[in-house]
């Protein structure tokens, strides 16, 4: 099997890496320094979730592109401030070019921040939370490869993450959007076998402590 086959590019510096993020110079920095690490913070959780919400339907790259403009219009993502959004704001938002213009997905980040303060008061953190969902080890697959990544656009896991998303009032957190933050907060290591960053999250991954 070459390494398109596989799922695997290599790199100018010589590394095999995950095929996504080809030779975009941001593109390959997410992947290598952010994407599958574990992440307990609830702003950048927050973020990540709003930000897989505004993916929906578009590229991943897309929404990375704008990552800036999006936190300095959401005040980067503080949970109680985003709450705190009305009208006004959604209007201002429509307005601003730097940013994908969608109304409802606007509305929904903001419910969604009210959502999550009710479920930190209930849960102590969104880390918690959100970890609370991590599968186990034999629910995972063995080798993680194109073809099992592409057949599995969601989970058992994420799919149950969806379903109580949606129970507590959130919006935009269908089973796809949930295991792309799945993987995105590092809850599950999706680097494929062979790509150098598989190793490194894993090893992260051994070392986090989970929330709770």
């Amino acid at each position: 099997m070459d390494e398109a086959d596989a799922g695997l590019i290599t790199g100018a510096d010589g590394r095999r890496r995950c095929f996504w993020p080809g030779g975009d110079e941001l593109y390959l920095a997410y992947h290598d320094h952010e994407w599958g690490r574990p992440v307990d913070d609830d702003t950048r959780l927050f973020e990540k979730m709003c930000l897989e919400g505004f993916q929906s339907g578009l590229s991943w790259i897309t929404i990375l592109r704008k990552r800036e403009n999006f936190r300095r219009a959401f005040s980067g993502f503080d949970i109680e401030k985003v709450a705190s959004f009305g009208e006004a704001d959604i209007e201002r938002m429509l307005g601003d070019a730097g940013i994908v213009r969608h109304r409802g997905k606007i509305a929904s980040a903001i419910n969604n921040a009210r959502r999550a303060i009710d479920l930190i008061g209930e849960k102590g953190s969104l880390a918690a939370y959100f970890w609370s969902f991590e599968p186990a080890p034999h629910q995972r697959p063995d080798v993680v490869d194109l073809a099992g990544l592409k057949a599995n656009p969601t989970t058992a896991a994420s799919t149950a993450l969806s379903k109580d998303l949606h129970k507590r009032g959130f919006t935009f957190v269908g089973p796809t959007t949930m295991y792309a933050h799945m993987q995105a907060m590092g809850m599950v290591n999706d680097h494929i076998h062979g790509c150098f960053c598989r190793d490194e999250v894993e090893a992260a991954r051994q070392a986090f402590k989970r929330p709770g």
